[in-house]
């Protein structure tokens, strides 16, 4: 697999999921535009990236829920390159809770305008730059939460109705945009964790996830993968 050189740009990657998806493309040679809602975390995960190698890495601040930030993003990536190779949608703030009254209303409004309507205006703003590259990839972190009939999650419904926005909108993208060569790859992870152990019986982890990722970009390009979908050993929330 050789990604080496690829320019990748990825939502959400100042922390967690997000910071290791950087990590890792930068570990196998590629250059990272990585955006978070916070620019000086941002800036810290670039800076940490391109001082250990091989890749290196770029901030910016992007906030997924105000469109505004969403094309200020965009105008400043299109300034840094001439294309883009992968886009990774990751970003979406995470809700937790049972009752609709969990979460306050403005939790609910960015939830929703984030994982739904932000993740649309990223993806066409930086779609220029995806047609320009010879191998574009869009790959999509979306969650077991966006699967027709899953209820086995703690998350508030506004975050099962964000990803249902997401899943739907990848599904058809995957199907429109394969003509023209570019991938849309889509993830559906279950609630899983950062750290543990990676074997059989134990929880989904992060770095599992994100080797998901990498494999399918490394794919030849006469090899598309449109849905991780994966068994999910947690018990049922009650």
């Amino acid at each position: 697999m050789s990604l080496d050189g690829l320019r990748v740009a990825i939502t959400g990657a100042a922390r967690d999921t997000g910071r290791l998806l950087a990590e890792a493309f930068a570990q196998h040679r590629a250059q990272v535009f990585l955006s978070a809602r916070d620019l000086s975390a941002a800036e810290r995960v670039a800076d940490a990236i391109s001082r250990q190698g091989p890749g290196r890495a770029a901030a910016f601040r992007c906030d997924l829920a105000v469109p505004d930030s969403v094309r200020v993003f965009a105008a400043a990536l299109a300034e840094r390159t001439d294309h883009l190779d992968v886009l990774v949608n990751n970003g979406a703030p995470y809700l937790d809770g049972d009752d609709l009254g969990d979460v306050s209303d403005d939790e609910i409004e960015g939830a929703v305008a984030a994982g739904g309507t932000g993740t649309m205006l990223v993806t066409k703003h930086l779609l220029p730059l995806l047609r320009a590259s010879a191998r574009p990839d869009i790959v999509n972190m979306i969650s077991a939460c966006g699967e027709v009939g899953h209820r086995r999650s703690g998350a508030h419904p506004a975050f099962y109705a964000a990803k249902h926005a997401h899943a739907g909108f990848a599904q058809i993208l995957s199907y429109r945009l394969r003509p023209a060569g570019i991938r849309v790859i889509s993830l559906f992870p279950p609630d899983f964790v950062q750290e543990g152990t990676r074997q059989a019986g134990h929880d989904l982890t992060a770095r599992s996830v994100v080797d998901c990722v990498l494999f399918a970009v490394g794919q030849p390009r006469d090899c598309f993968i449109r849905e991780f979908h994966f068994e999910q050993v947690r018990q049922p929330h009650p």
